[in-house]
């Protein structure tokens, strides 16, 4: 009996391989759940692999690439590793996920995405304890966060570039940003969890920061 070479039903570079045949085609659905089913199949390290490879000219990659990194949970744990106050953790957390998606054209698959991002979240840290070493809270306004909401609040070509995001991110940063309404106001208009709120508008300005990264640099939330 001969052998059959290559990768077995289900294996992850099965999925992978469909990944990319899905990101090349501008399937976001058929992405999405494959990139659910390589998850699923241990094979995270491929997937933000796959997506951070097509993420800096496929806005449908980039769009996996946010809700995948973001729902691993790996930015946050690298800066709680780093940060006591949950409060700190959150704020860096969102500051790394812009600064990440901001520079993901940048990414050369040289080392493990994991590693990449840990690089990005240790200088995120850094900043964050600088300002808090500074007696002038005049540098608040340099964060990531900060610069991308200021960017979304007073610039037309920005605001173009949001009416281009999914709608489940666009609304709630639209109304978090422009409008200025708390967490808590738009999860009542939304009839949606707070933290929910909270994870779509940090996602949302991520998306925001890499699509506007990919052409240029980006300045890029109020917490």
């Amino acid at each position: 009996m001969g052998t059959e070479w290559g990768p077995p039903p289900g294996s992850t570079a099965q999925h992978g391989d469909e990944l990319a045949r899905h990101l090349h085609a501008g399937r976001l659905d058929a992405a999405r759940r494959t990139a659910d089913e390589l998850l699923a199949a241990d094979g995270q390290d491929e997937a933000l692999a796959l997506l951070a490879e097509h993420a800096g000219s496929s806005p449908i990659a980039l769009e996996l690439f946010v809700e995948v990194l973001d729902g691993t949970g790996v930015v946050r744990r690298f800066a709680g590793a780093a940060l006591l106050d949950p409060g700190a953790v959150e704020d860096v957390a969102q500051d790394s996920l812009i600064s990440i998606a901001e520079s993901i054209h940048r990414f050369d698959g040289r080392s493990k995405v994991t590693t990449w991002v840990h690089s990005i979240v240790r200088r995120r840290v850094a900043d964050h304890l600088r300002r808090q070493r500074a007696t002038v809270e005049l540098e608040e306004q340099h964060r990531p966060a900060e610069r991308m909401s200021s960017m979304i609040a007073e610039r037309v070509s920005v605001r173009q570039v949001l009416a281009d995001l999914p709608d489940l991110y666009r609304v709630p940063l639209e109304l978090r940003d422009l409008e200025q309404l708390s967490y808590a106001q738009i999860a009542a208009q939304l009839d949606r969890a707070e933290g929910t709120v909270k994870s779509q508008v940090s996602r949302g300005r991520a998306m925001l920061a890499g699509r506007l990264g990919a052409g240029g640099p980006v300045p890029g939330a109020p917490a």
